[in-house]
C-alpha cells in the first residue's frame, strides 16, 4: 500500500548494499515481482523512503518488523521527526547489518510502517526479504617466511 488518503504517499522503498546497491522493493501494482529480496548475511543494510506529504506530520517514525519461519520477530523503530505540507523527501535510515549464521539465512516477512506522532498507520510497504549464507572461503594472505 502506498498510504493514498492518509496524508503520505509512498513512492519508492529501497535496500542498499555495499555488495548489491540499490535493491528496489516492489510497491502495489509491482508487488507479484522477480521474487524476494536476496541480501547476504551479514551485509550492511540501509533503507531509503521516498515519499509525499499530503499534509504536516509530526513525529513521523518508520518500523519495520522482520518475520520468518523459526526466527523470532525482529522490530526496529527510527524516528524521522516533522515534514511539512510537500515532497517529495528522500531519507536514508541508519546502516543495520544483517544476522550472520546459517541459523539466521532464509526467507522473511518484512513490513515497513510509516506512522504519525499518535502511531497511526499512513503507510505500509510488505515484502519479502532472503538471507543467504556466504559460501566459500574467505582470503587469506600469505607472508613470506622473513628465514
Amino acid at each position: 500500500m502506498s498510504g493514498s488518503g492518509t496524508g503520505l504517499r509512498l513512492l519508492d522503498v529501497s535496500l542498499y548494499t555495499e555488495e548489491r546497491g540499490r535493491l528496489a522493493v516492489a510497491l502495489d501494482a509491482e508487488a507479484d515481482g522477480p521474487g524476494p529480496l536476496r541480501v547476504a548475511e551479514g551485509a550492511v543494510v540501509s533503507v531509503g523512503l521516498t515519499f509525499l506529504v499530503d499534509r504536516a506530520v509530526d513525529g513521523l517514525a518508520f518500523e519495520e518488523r522482520r518475520t520468518g519461519d523459526d526466527h523470532l520477530p525482529v522490530t526496529t523503530r527510527t524516528t524521522l521527526g516533522g515534514f511539512r505540507r510537500g515532497g517529495p523527501y528522500e531519507v536514508r535510515l541508519p546502516p543495520r547489518r544483517m544476522p550472520v549464521g546459517r541459523a539466521h539465512c532464509g526467507l522473511y516477512q518484512v513490513t515497513g510502517r510509516l506512522t504519525d506522532g499518535e502511531g497511526r498507520e499512513l503507510a505500509r510497504a510488505d515484502h519479502e526479504l532472503m538471507i543467504v549464507h556466504l559460501t566459500g572461503t574467505p582470503e587469506t594472505r600469505t607472508v613470506p617466511d622473513a628465514s
